[in-house]
C-alpha cells in the first residue's frame, strides 16, 4: 500500500496546477459574473493540452492513463472553480465513459476523438419532471422506425443543456416495465425536434448551463444506440466513475477554501497579531484540513482500486462512500472558510461565498447524499433495498 503519487502522476498534477492557476482565475471570475460556459476556444486549449483525454484510449486521441490520473487533473481545475472544471469533468468521468465502455466501435470512433480534442462535449440527460431519484419511472421513450428511433419526452436538470453538442439520453426502448425497458441513445442537439427550456437560475453553478430538454418526434439514427433496453445496470455501473468525479469537484472546492483560509488567517490581524495565533482559528483550520485529507484518501482509494476491478470501474461501495463524504465535507469546510474570513468570507468579491454555494450542489447532483448512504448500506448487506414497498 503506497500513499505516494508516482513521478508521472506528480508531473501531470503539476502541469494541471500550473495551467489552471495561470490561465483560468480571471476567466472563472468572468464566468461567475456573466454566467456563461467555458468558451469553445478555451475548451479546445484544454484538449490540446491533453486534459480532456487523460483516461480515454490512445486509439481515440486520449492519453490512455488511469482514472486516478484523471481525478488528479480534475481536482486542480476544480480548485479554480467548478465551472472551469466542468468540461474536464464531462470528458473524463461523465457520460462519454458510457460510450467508451458500451458503445459500438463506430460510435466510439466518431465521438471520443471529438471530446478528447475539445471539439465537442457530451452531457447526460437522465432526470425528468417526475423521475429524479426514482429514475426507473422515466417516461421519455423511443420506438424503432426503420433505420431510426423516434424519440419523445422531456428531460430536466440537464447540466450543459443547450451548450453541449451530444446527450446520452436515458429512455424507454421497449414496453418492459421498470429498469428492464430502459436503454440509452446519443442525441445531437442539431437534430430536428430537439429544443431547450429556459436557463435555470440556481444558487450556485453559475457558468454551468442547466435547462430542460424537449424531444419532439426526434429521429435518432439507429447507429446512435448506446445501450439497448435492459441495460440499465450497465448505465449505472459506469456511474461509479461519475460519483468519483463529483467527489473530486467537491474536493477541489474544499481544498481551495482551505488554501485561501490558511493564507488569509496569516495575513489578517486583530489585537495586534495575525488571527492564526488565536486557538479558535487554529481549531477551525485543523478541522478543515482533516476533512479535506480524509476525502482525498477516499476518492483516491476508489479510483486506484478500480484498476484492479474486472470492469475497470470504481465499486458502488467505494465510490458512494467517497462521494457522500466529500459532498458533506465541502459544505462543512467552505462554511468554516466563510467563518474564519468574517465579512470578507461573506463578500462576493473574495470568492469564499461562491465556494460555499457551489459546494452545496454536489450533494444533490449525481445522486443525493441520502441515496449514497442507501447505496452504502445495500453494499454492506449484499442486496438492494426496494424503496417501493
Amino acid at each position: 500500500m503506497d500513499f505516494q503519487l508516482s513521478e508521472r502522476q506528480r508531473e501531470l498534477q503539476d502541469a494541471a496546477r500550473r495551467f489552471a492557476r495561470a490561465e483560468l482565475p480571471t476567466l472563472a471570475r468572468e464566468m461567475e459574473i456573466g454566467d456563461f460556459p467555458v468558451p469553445a476556444e478555451m475548451v479546445r486549449t484544454y484538449g490540446e493540452m491533453g486534459f480532456l483525454g487523460v483516461n480515454l484510449p490512445e486509439q481515440y486521441g486520449g492519453l490512455g492513463l488511469g482514472h486516478l490520473e484523471a481525478l488528479l487533473v480534475l481536482e486542480q481545475f476544480a480548485m479554480i472553480s467548478n465551472a472551469v472544471a466542468f468540461p474536464v469533468f464531462e470528458a473524463l468521468v461523465g457520460p462519454v465513459r458510457v460510450i467508451e465502455r458500451f458503445g459500438s466501435d463506430a460510435l466510439k470512433a466518431r465521438i471520443i476523438p471529438q471530446v478528447a480534442a475539445g471539439e465537442a462535449t457530451v452531457a447526460v440527460s437522465m432526470s425528468e419532471p417526475d423521475a429524479g431519484t426514482a429514475l426507473t419511472d422515466l417516461t421519455t421513450s423511443a420506438r424503432l422506425d426503420g433505420d431510426h428511433y423516434i424519440l419523445d419526452g422531456t428531460k430536466r436538470w440537464t447540466s450543459g443543456a443547450g451548450h453541449s453538442r451530444y446527450y446520452v439520453t436515458y429512455c424507454r426502448l421497449s414496453d418492459a416495465p421498470g429498469a428492464k425497458g430502459i436503454g440509452a441513445l446519443l442525441v445531437d442537439r442539431e437534430m430536428p425536434g430537439v429544443s431547450f427550456g429556459k436557463r435555470e437560475e440556481l444558487m450556485g453553478f453559475r457558468g454551468i448551463p442547466t435547462a430542460d430538454i424537449v424531444f419532439d418526434n426526434v429521429r435518432v439514427p439507429r447507429e446512435n444506440l448506446v445501450v439497448p433496453a435492459g441495460s440499465f445496470g450497465q448505465l449505472m455501473s459506469a456511474f461509479g466513475l461519475e460519483r468519483c468525479g463529483n467527489a473530486a469537484q467537491s474536493l477541489g472546492v474544499a481544498a481551495a477554501a482551505l488554501e485561501q483560509a490558511l493564507a488569509y488567517t496569516q495575513e489578517r490581524e486583530a489585537f495586534g497579531k495575525a488571527i492564526v495565533e488565536f486557538q479558535a482559528v487554529q481549531l477551525k483550520l485543523a478541522e478543515m484540513a482533516m476533512q479535506v485529507e480524509a476525502a482525498r484518501l477516499l476518492i483516491y482509494r476508489a479510483a486506484a482500486n478500480a484498476a484492479q476491478a474486472d470492469n475497470g470501474l470504481p465499486s458502488v461501495y467505494e465510490s458512494s462512500v467517497a462521494k457522500c463524504f466529500a459532498n458533506e465535507m465541502v459544505r462543512t469546510v467552505t462554511a468554516l472558510g466563510v467563518q474564519v474570513m468574517g465579512g470578507y468570507g461573506y463578500h462576493k468579491d473574495y470568492g469564499m461565498e461562491q465556494r460555499m454555494r457551489d459546494g452545496f450542489a454536489w450533494g444533490i447532483a449525481g445522486g443525493t447524499t441520502d441515496i449514497q448512504k442507501t447505496n452504502i448500506a445495500a453494499a454492506m448487506v449484499g442486496r438492494r433495498f426496494d424503496q417501493r414497498r
